[in-house]
């Protein structure tokens, strides 16, 4: 059997991703929104598609990744982790040091769902306002055709 390996299943596939990414451009496009960096990662964490517009500052790519990274790693979207703990920096400062500095908790990271409503990866913008880049992930997500979640209800 020599040759022969194993396959990963994949829940967020390369295709998906490309639609997340378009999808997250042409809302910010359409709405004359600075320069994105868009990052989608799958359930484990990895990358799966990363691209950024001409214009964008070196940190985007670190900060959207960041974002994406702490939607993940919560169960629940960035920008909502950073809200319900904004009073604990002692929490916010111990799953940073935890995530070796990978997890950044403000709004532009949002959780991409399976029909089940469980995590299958997330998207992390940084380039425009926090609520924008918030804004782009969903319309990536949606332009794919995923569901999405902000926080369990």
């Amino acid at each position: 059997m020599a040759g022969k390996v194993y396959h990963s299943r994949v829940l967020l596939g390369r295709h998906q991703a490309r639609e997340i990414l378009d999808g997250a451009f042409a809302l910010a496009r359409g709405q004359a929104m600075p320069p994105l960096t868009v990052v989608v990662l799958d359930g484990g964490g990895h990358p799966v598609a990363v691209e950024r517009e001409d214009g964008c500052a070196p940190l985007r790519f670190p900060v959207a990744s960041g974002k994406a990274y702490a939607a993940l790693g919560n169960g629940a979207a960035s920008g909502v982790i950073g809200e319900r703990n904004a009073e604990r920096p002692a929490f916010l400062a111990s799953v940073a040091a935890a995530s070796g500095g990978r997890s950044v908790p403000v709004a532009g990271g949002v959780l991409v769902l399976d029909d089940d409503q469980c995590v299958i990866g997330a998207v992390g913008v940084s380039g425009a306002s926090s609520a924008e880049d918030e804004r782009a992930a969903i319309a990536g997500i949606e332009a794919a055709g995923l569901a999405w979640g902000l926080e369990p209800e």
